[in-house]
């Protein structure tokens, strides 16, 4: 018994987004209609969303959703705990944008599959700026979380990469896109514009001192960041071809 209630407090306790607090529950919750007045979640999750995107993560309150969906927030707080695991299911609704069926990347190779998925999750990620902070904050392991996951996991170990391999392969292109995708396009980042001041700057610096960077200022600068994105992962993944050959080398 004080084992069990040890095993309850633990659950009760989890941070909203977290494996613990994901393993505890179903892929949405209070599925179905609930509430005076009855409310949708998934519409509910959707306004969230819709609301980040437009006003931020820390703008963003319970009775500010409350009012978009013309209800009162004692109807939200009868799906959900509190703005923390509601913006739990909308990192996962944000996920479950990434669309990359089988007949997408069939007859592909595992480096134009991967290209294509990553470029996928890249432009979702520039589709929700605001929203780009929840993914620091936690491994994105809801159900759309880990049916990414297993796609391209699967995907890689059908390649030959080994096990070991694929995981590192699958956290490293993970990385690189949230990573690229915060510094260019989250809250905060530079915006358009600011190249062309960046480009002045350098232009102006003494050239015997700087002499690499005054040669470099127009290619620091104007890159279109499409090009720049694919540049790097193109990089990442000339890399991953390496070690999955140097793998498939090596004796078992």
């Amino acid at each position: 018994m004080e084992e069990r209630k040890a095993v309850m407090a633990s659950e009760s306790s989890a941070v909203p987004g977290s494996p613990a607090w994901w393993a505890d529950r179903p892929a949405a919750p209070a599925a179905g209609r609930r509430g005076r007045p009855p409310m949708n979640v998934d519409r509910i999750i959707d306004m969230a969303l819709k609301l980040v995107d437009e006003v931020g993560v820390q703008a963003l309150t319970l009775r500010m959703l409350a009012d978009a969906l013309d209800s009162g927030t004692a109807t939200l707080y009868r799906h959900f705990a509190g703005k923390d695991e509601l913006l739990a299911y909308v990192v996962d609704r944000i996920l479950g944008e990434v669309r990359v069926t089988p007949e997408s990347v069939d007859g592909l190779s595992w480096r134009e599959a991967v290209e294509i998925g990553a470029e996928t999750f890249y432009d979702t990620l520039r589709r929700h700026p605001n929203a780009l902070p929840l993914l620091v904050a936690q491994v994105p392991v809801g159900p759309n979380g880990l049916a990414n996951r297993e796609r391209i996991l699967r995907l890689l170990n059908g390649f030959g990469f080994p096990v070991a391999l694929a995981a590192r392969a699958f956290t490293a292109i993970g990385h690189y896109v949230v990573g690229f995708a915060i510094q260019q396009h989250g809250p905060g980042s530079p915006g358009s514009g600011d190249e062309s001041q960046l480009l002045d700057y350098y232009r102006a610096l003494d050239p015997h001192t700087y002499p690499a960077t005054a040669a470099a200022a127009d290619d620091l600068t104007n890159v279109p960041l499409q090009e720049e994105f694919r540049f790097g992962l193109r990089l990442l993944l000339d890399g991953l071809e390496h070690a999955r050959q140097s793998a498939g080398d090596t004796p078992a």
